[in-house]
């Protein structure tokens, strides 16, 4: 078997996992450590989060890190696993859709999150629905026509852009259906929050639905009730980790064990 017919055996399985009712549960990872104790946690894929990638490296989130370090420091999450793992590409970084694939499936990734801000317009704002739809639907051709299967999970930022209430529901599925249409596996939603939203987001998407686990959203089995297909934990893995730290290095400067 070769080394691209193996990865695309991991994005079958990737794909696979998405089951309305039975969410993929993905603690977001930043680096080979993070990714380890993810593995061995027992969890079937990984993913990272680029705000925390981003913030690890010393920038800041939505494009402000070089795509070059990011690639990079997904490459490394991949490496330290043999599970499929998918990497927040964020919006692409203004790569053409080949190059995007090609430098995806060079360092091993078998999906990707793309997101529909603009963040190369001042302000960012939301990159028009046909649009950002033309683009997924380059990506997923480029990869088919590189022999690469790609889980393509097309984030949604309606809700990122302060939308909300019915409204912005109904733009969600709107846009949704639309990168269901291009080729996208999986619309996030991101920040869809309150119970009802995510309910109407998946009834009304014709595919898996990932939301994003937020402390005042519904818990992990009311999201599984609601048939939600996919659950990401985005910074928040990366935030906890820091909270110990801190925790950790004040008691040590108060001259009290750490370990207490």
């Amino acid at each position: 078997m070769t080394d691209q017919a193996a990865l695309n055996e991991r994005a079958a399985l990737l794909r696979e996992l998405h089951r309305p009712g039975h969410p993929l549960l993905l603690p977001n990872v930043w680096d080979a450590g993070s990714a380890r104790v993810v593995a061995e946690a027992g969890y079937p894929a990984i993913a990272t989060a680029s705000a925390a990638i981003a913030q690890s490296l010393g920038y800041e989130d939505h494009h402000g890190a070089p795509a070059g370090e990011m690639f990079a420091a997904a490459g490394r999450v991949i490496r330290a696993v043999g599970l499929p793992v998918t990497v927040d590409a964020e919006g692409g970084y203004g790569l053409p859709a080949r190059e995007l694939v090609g430098r995806l499936a060079a360092i091993g990734a078998v999906g990707c999150n793309l997101e529909d801000t603009d963040h190369g317009a001042p302000g960012g704002g939301l990159r028009p629905a046909g649009e950002q739809a033309g683009f997924l639907a380059e990506v997923r051709a480029a990869a088919k026509d590189a022999g690469v299967d790609l889980v393509i999970n097309a984030r949604v930022d309606v809700f990122a852009a302060g939308g909300r209430g019915p409204e912005a529901t109904a733009a969600a599925i709107e846009r949704g259906r639309r990168y269901f249409e291009a080729g996208a596996d999986c619309v996030y939603p991101i920040l869809a929050s309150a119970e009802e939203d995510v309910a109407a987001l998946a009834a009304g998407l014709p595919g898996p639905v990932n939301i994003l686990s937020l402390p005042n959203g519904p818990g992990l089995p009311r999201l599984a009730e609601l048939g939600v297909a996919r659950v990401s934990f985005g910074p928040q893995p990366y935030r906890w980790a820091l909270a110990s730290l801190k925790r950790g290095v004040e008691r040590i400067a108060a001259m009290e064990d750490p370990r207490d």
